[in-house]
């Protein structure tokens, strides 16, 4: 049987829009509801199990003004009808992969098998397969989704509505990304489906170390009721500045931010490992490394040791070829005892069951920041003082930088951009100028259609892809994205 319930679809949005925006404090009072997701279904024993692995799929095209008439498409869309470009013979193959764990998982179930997959999909994405009208990639979404026979097997992970990356996005548009996201979802696979949706996938991997930055992501992550985060681990460092310890890789973290105020926040994080190779994901290595490891203590409690990894899921050969080889006959292999399958929260409330304090977690915190606070008091800290050690660090030591961290250090969200990113940060402020106060005042101005389709371009013009192919036909899209967005505003 489905369980879904009826999302409520405002009479005002312009046709054609995306439901991102109007519901906010629906959803707000529903994500920070704190009951257990998968304790109570679990058919997992911490006793029996000596160590476990924990598989993302992540899945994202952009939205493009590159229709006919130049209308907001999907860039896979767009791949379907130029199939003679490029990699675009590839469509099709594409879109499989975007449904195929609905085939999969009831597949290994109805065989007797215990597989486990969290799935983060683009808010673009998502919207991308509606215009296209591919209600049949719903239905196996849905069915693994909203069917409660499935629920115990498929976690979705939230990310930012248009894959934007959070060190360059604006601060104040960080929450609205994630916001966008979780009543995008819930306007498809329903409230109870959102209720569930606890651990966080940022896009690329990409992690802020500015300590303002990071602290108003946690921030923002805790209030639309995320419990932890999905972190790679060359992003991160102990207090000390040192590297994170090869045994704190495979169990919880406690990841720390510090702003330049000296408020301190933080959050669970789970540490995605090694590269960001996506046949680790496609061959099932994730399951083999899990098999060299065994049990650590957290506080004064055995548990096993958790392998994480996080792949794109339709990208490459390998994704494309080699993991529906390898997912399904990896899951015929294992059972519910010694080496097995988590999903993150699962992982996290049976740990947790069994006594273990978050408060244990080895504590970490954003590259580059034990530099900062080896320069400021942390107790007598004042963003004067924490901006003059940047700039400071900056001018002496070549290594440093506020760029963030990403899965990988040799490509830039921000050098070369500045021509998307200028653009990018004036539509924010225009954005922000026009409607903060209006929405201060009167809430539902959210649910207006001229808010929604402003907010819309806002999103979009801070759609990562717009600053990784190079300068060209993707930073002109960014460019027409930000003067239709001015335009309304």
């Amino acid at each position: 049987m489905i369980a879904t319930a009826p999302f409520p679809n405002s009479p005002d949005l312009k046709s054609g829009l995306p439901s991102i925006s109007g519901w906010e404090e629906e959803i707000r009072s529903l994500v920070q509801q704190d009951e257990p997701v998968f304790l109570p279904t679990t058919n997992l024993r911490l006793e029996d199990i000596t160590s476990g692995f924990a598989c993302a799929l992540h899945m994202h095209q952009p939205t493009i003004p590159a229709g006919a008439h130049g209308e907001l498409i999907c860039n896979l869309q767009h791949m379907f009808e130029h199939l003679g470009d490029g990699d675009n013979h590839n469509a099709g193959v594409f879109a499989w992969c975007y449904s195929r764990m609905g085939e999969f998982i009831p597949d290994l179930v109805a065989q007797g098998c215990n597989p486990r997959i969290m799935l983060d999909y683009s808010g673009n994405l998502l919207w991308g397969l509606q215009q296209m009208g591919r209600e049949d990639i719903f239905t196996h979404l849905k069915r693994i989704t909203c069917d409660r026979q499935y629920q115990p097997y498929v976690e979705w992970l939230g990310t930012m509505w248009s894959h934007a990356v959070v060190p360059s996005t604006p601060i104040p548009d960080v929450k609205l990304h994630i916001q966008a996201w979780q009543q995008y979802f819930a306007s498809i696979f329903g409230f109870d489906a959102l209720k569930r949706v606890k651990g966080f996938s940022p896009p690329e991997m990409h992690m802020p170390n500015h300590p303002d930055t990071l602290f108003e992501y946690i921030k923002a992550l805790k209030e639309c009721g995320y419990r932890w985060l999905m972190i790679q681990e060359h992003s991160i460092e102990r207090i000390d500045g040192s590297g994170i310890w090869q045994e704190h890789k495979y169990v919880p973290n406690r990841l720390v931010a510090r702003n330049s105020k000296g408020e301190t926040i933080s959050i669970t994080a789970l540490i995605k490992t090694q590269g960001s190779d996506t046949k680790l994901v496609a061959q099932m290595q994730p399951y083999f490394e899990a098999k060299s490891r065994g049990k650590q203590k957290i506080g004064n409690i055995e548990v096993p040791s958790l392998v994480t990894q996080i792949a794109d899921g339709e990208n490459g050969g390998v994704m494309m070829n080699e993991f529906p080889r390898d997912y399904p006959r990896v899951w015929q292999e294992i059972s519910k005892t010694g080496v097995v399958g988590f999903n993150g929260t699962e992982y996290l409330e049976l740990i947790e069951a069994a006594g273990v304090s978050p408060d244990d977690y080895p504590v970490c915190q954003a590259v580059q920041q034990s530099k900062i606070w080896e320069r400021v008091d942390p107790n007598n800290s004042t963003p004067e003082a924490v901006e003059k050690a940047i700039a400071e660090l900056k001018q002496t030591d070549r290594r440093f930088h506020m760029d963030g961290a990403s899965w990988t250090n040799d490509l830039s969200w921000v050098r070369g951009y500045e021509n998307v990113l200028e653009p990018m940060n004036q539509l924010s402020a225009k954005f922000h100028g026009k409607y903060d106060t209006l929405v201060q005042q009167d809430a539902s101005v959210t649910k207006r259609s001229d808010y929604q389709e402003a907010l819309l371009y806002n999103l979009l013009v801070q759609t990562s892809c717009f600053r990784y192919w190079g300068q060209g036909t993707w930073t002109d899209y960014a460019r027409e994205l930000y003067r239709r967005g001015e335009a309304l505003l």
